[in-house]
C-alpha cells in the first residue's frame, strides 16, 4: 500500500487549510497495542477499530513483536475508522554485561533481557539488507524454540491419550498468522481439552494431569486466566514443556537500534516501572541513573503501559522524564488473552489526569510529525547517525497535532464518521 501521508499538503498548506479550527489540549491516544499478527487479546482487526471508535481513540499504534505483517490491514482499518495510525515494532534483545551481573532491565524474571520498541517506522516497512537478514534470523530461531515446546507438550499428552497432539502447522493456521508464540500454544492446549473432553471437569482434569497433578487455580470458564496459567505452569522456566531460548534468538540492543533507525523509526525504551509491591528492576530503580543509561545509548524516547503501574509512581516518573525532554508515549499492550479497554488508565483502572494525557498526546503528535516528514522524504526526528532533533521537539509537537487534526477532519468529511 502507498503511504497516505505522502499525499498530504505541505506544512504551509496545512496551516492554511486548518485556519479557523480549534484544537483540543489533548485527545485519547494509545501508542502500543499488539494485533493478531503476533499475539493479541483481539481475535480480529475489526474488533480493534470497533473499540477505538467507541472509545474515541484519535491515534493508535500497532506494536507487534518482530513483524510488520499487520501494517497494511492496520492502516486500512485506521483510514476507514478515522483513527490516526502509528507504525511501531517491538523486539526482545539482550544486554550481555547486565545479564552477567544479574541486573534485570524491563523483564522482571530474566536478567539482561530487554524489550525494545521502534516508533514511527516508515510505511511501507523497509530496512537495510543486513538488518533484514538479522531480523529473519531472530524470527526463525524463535520458531525453532516454539516447535521444540510443542514437541515437549506432545510427550506429556501422549501417555494420557495417544490420539491427542498439537502441531505447529495447525496452531499457526487456527490461532496465528506467520508468527507462533507461547500464548498461541497455551490457547491451542486449552482448545484441545475443550474439543476432546465432554465436561469441564474432564477438560480440567486433563490439563491438571499435564501440570503433574498440580491443581488449577482457575476453572475452564475463565479462558484468559486459564491460558495464562497454562503458560506459567508449562511453558515458562521450570515448566515441563519449557525450552530455553538459544542465545541467537536475541539481538544485541545496539543492533536492534540500528534496525529501527534504518527502518525510519525512533528508538524507544519500554519502561516496566513498579510491580504491585512497589518495586522496580535494578535497571529502573533510580530515574536519574536510568536517564543517564538511556542517553548514553542514544535513547530519548520512552513508553509506559500505565495499567501495570501505581498512579502516583507513574506520575512522578513521567514528569521527571518529561522535564528531561524525552518523548513519552502510553499504551495498553493487549498482549494477553484478557480484553481490557483501549483507553489508557493506571493500575486498578484509575483514570489518568489531564497532565499525563497531555504528555502522552504530545508524544503521539511528535511521532505523527516524524511519520509525516519521512513520508515526504525528509529526515524527521532521528538523523542518519541516530542523533535526535531535540531542539525541534516543540515544533514537531505542533506539526504533529496539525497533521493529526487535518487527518481527522479530512477522514470525517470523506467517511461521514
Amino acid at each position: 500500500m502507498k503511504n497516505y501521508l505522502s499525499e498530504f499538503p505541505s506544512y504551509g498548506s496545512l496551516i492554511k487549510e486548518m485556519q479557523g479550527f480549534s484544537f483540543p489540549k489533548y485527545r485519547e491516544a494509545n501508542g502500543h497495542i499488539h494485533t493478531p499478527y503476533s499475539f493479541s487479546a483481539f481475535s480480529d482487526m475489526d474488533t480493534i477499530f470497533k473499540m477505538a471508535s467507541d472509545e474515541k481513540i484519535a491515534a493508535l499504534g500497532i506494536n507487534d513483536f518482530f513483524v510488520t505483517d499487520g501494517y497494511d490491514a492496520f492502516c486500512e482499518g485506521c483510514l476507514k475508522n478515522n483513527v490516526f495510525p502509528l507504525f511501531n515494532i517491538e523486539f526482545i534483545g539482550l544486554l550481555k554485561e547486565e545479564q552477567k551481573k544479574g541486573i534485570r532491565i524491563n523483564d522482571p524474571n530474566n536478567p539482561g533481557r530487554v524489550y525494545f520498541s521502534g516508533k514511527g517506522l516508515d510505511y511501507p516497512f523497509h530496512t537495510g539488507l543486513i538488518q533484514k537478514m538479522q531480523l529473519k534470523s531472530v524470527i526463525k530461531e524463535s520458531q525453532v524454540q516454539i516447535k521444540a515446546m510443542i514437541s515437549k507438550l506432545n510427550k506429556l499428552t501422549e501417555p494420557e491419550n495417544p490420539s491427542l497432539s498439537l502441531s505447529y502447522e495447525t496452531i499457526k493456521k487456527r490461532f496465528a498468522h506467520d508468527l507462533v508464540r507461547e500464548r498461541h500454544i497455551a490457547k491451542a492446549l486449552r482448545v484441545l481439552a475443550v474439543e476432546n473432553f465432554s465436561t469441564p471437569e474432564e477438560q480440567l482434569h486433563f490439563i491438571e494431569t499435564l501440570y503433574g497433578g498440580k491443581k488449577s487455580k482457575n476453572g475452564m470458564s475463565d479462558t484468559s486466566a486459564l491460558e495464562n496459567e497454562i503458560r506459567s505452569n508449562l511453558l515458562k522456566s521450570g515448566g515441563a514443556a519449557f525450552v530455553e531460548e538459544d542465545a541467537s534468538s536475541f539481538l544485541e540492543l545496539k543492533k536492534i537500534i540500528k534496525i529501527i533507525i534504518k527502518a525510519g523509526g525512533i528508538p524507544c525504551y519500554p519502561v516496566l516501572l513498579d510491580d504491585p509491591s512497589g518495586k522496580c528492576t535494578e535497571f529502573e530503580t533510580d530515574p536519574e541513573k536510568l536517564y543517564t543509561s538511556l542517553t548514553k545509548l542514544g535513547i530519548e524516547c520512552i513508553e509506559l503501559i500505565p495499567g501495570r503501574n501505581d498512579f502516583n509512581i507513574l506520575k512522578g516518573f513521567v514528569e521527571f522524564f518529561h522535564n528531561k525532554g524525552f518523548i513519552i508515549t502510553f499504551g495498553t499492550e493487549h498482549n494477553a488473552p484478557q480484553m481490557i479497554p483501549l483507553t489508557v488508565s493506571a493500575r486498578g483502572s484509575k483514570p489518568l489526569d489531564d497532565s499525563l494525557k497531555t504528555i502522552a498526546w504530545e508524544g503521539a503528535c511528535i511521532i505523527a510529525a516524524h511519520q509525516y516528514l519521512r513520508a515526504d522524504g525528509r529526515q524527521g526526528y532521528v538523523l542518519p547517525d541516530g542523533t535526535h532533533c531535540v531542539e525541534q521537539k516543540n515544533d514537531l509537537k505542533n506539526l504533529g497535532q496539525l497533521v493529526i487534526e487535518y487527518f481527522l477532519n479530512k477522514r470525517q468529511h470523506e467517511t461521514g464518521n
